[in-house]
């Protein structure tokens, strides 16, 4: 399956797999990769540049296929040395990198000149055309279905993605509301040259994160994701549990700020959640995908099932529409 993005990234596959808090480690990243996939390890869950740097060895040490390294770039509790992650990921060898959150500009030169593939999420067109005219080297394009940060438009991608695609000459991944044949058969169709998944990846045997939080996305349907942050203009889609009910409780009824929110929303109680399965001690991200799985494949039954059934769209249903004969 050849499209714009298989061919600038090397993978065999138009599919990326996101790049998570606490769950982008190197088992799952290189069990996406080897399927013919993107995999993507995310720099922030490794605490310092070194461990960002072990944890890139570990996953040559399991796959010989292209990956990606995540590093978003936004304000935190505890302040990031982002500089030396970036030289971490410069002096690796790697040769994918996908940010997201602010501006990339200030670490693109160091990219270019390493030669590295530059991949920026952006919820909007005028930010993608802003990745654009940076250099980027292609963009992901976050609909308001994607779990995480989805901007403060609100635009869905069946709107979202031929808005951009219209304007932009550099390749485009489609990213939200996409967890099988189905979705990136449509997202292709809408312009997008690949697809990313963040949610549906969770739900796979190589996600290293607990096993009470993959049943909890199969058992759960679209309904059950919450935008938290929404009073602080800083929009975020999480699964919707008792600590969700609870930040929105204070936002909404109490005004809280960010500061009265923190205790509940701490990056540590998320990983102990992922940890030790009590979904209902932290948050985690999640998209409407959610309302899309229904088991826990392992990476490349899920790659190789999303391929085999797009293809069966394609020269099916599909064609069916336009055959003339």
């Amino acid at each position: 399956m050849k499209t714009r993005i298989t061919e600038l990234l090397g993978i065999r596959y138009p599919i990326v797999q996101g790049g998570m808090m606490w769950v982008g480690r190197a088992e799952l990243a290189a069990a996406v990769s080897n399927a013919g996939a993107l995999g993507t390890i995310t720099a922030l869950t490794q605490p310092t540049p070194e461990a960002l740097c072990n944890e890139i060895g570990r996953v040559r040490s399991m796959t010989d296929q292209p990956f990606a390294v995540n590093l978003t770039i936004l304000p935190t509790i505890k302040p990031v040395p982002y500089d030396e992650y970036v030289q971490a990921v410069v002096e690796s060898g790697v040769k994918i990198v996908e940010t997201a959150g602010r501006n990339p500009e200030p670490y693109m030169p160091s990219f270019k000149a390493a030669g590295i593939q530059v991949i920026h999420k952006c919820t909007s067109v005028r930010h993608a055309l802003k990745a654009e005219a940076l250099g980027c080297d292609a963009v992901s394009v976050d609909g308001f279905e994607c779990a995480g940060h989805p901007g403060e438009d609100d635009v869905p991608n069946l709107i979202l993605l031929p808005a951009a695609a219209a304007k932009l000459r550099i390749p485009m991944i489609a990213s939200g509301g996409i967890a099988d044949a189905r979705g990136m058969v449509a997202a292709l169709a809408l312009g997008a040259d690949g697809i990313n998944m963040g949610t549906r990846f969770m739900a796979t045997r190589e996600a290293p994160i607990h096993e009470n939080v993959k049943r909890k996305l199969v058992e759960h349907d679209e309904r059950n994701t919450a935008l938290i942050f929404r009073t602080l203009n800083n929009t975020s889609r999480i699964f919707r549990n008792s600590v969700a009910e609870r930040v929105l409780e204070l936002e909404h009824k109490e005004g809280a700020t960010f500061a009265d929110l923190k205790p509940l929303v701490s990056g540590e109680r998320g990983k102990r959640m992922y940890e030790t399965g009590d979904t209902e001690d932290g948050t985690f991200p999640a998209g409407l995908a959610i309302g899309l799985i229904e088991d826990i494949p392992t990476c490349a039954e899920l790659v190789n099932r999303m391929i085999a059934e797009a293809r069966a769209l394609v020269h099916g249903r599909l064609t069916a529409l336009v055959d003339e004969s």
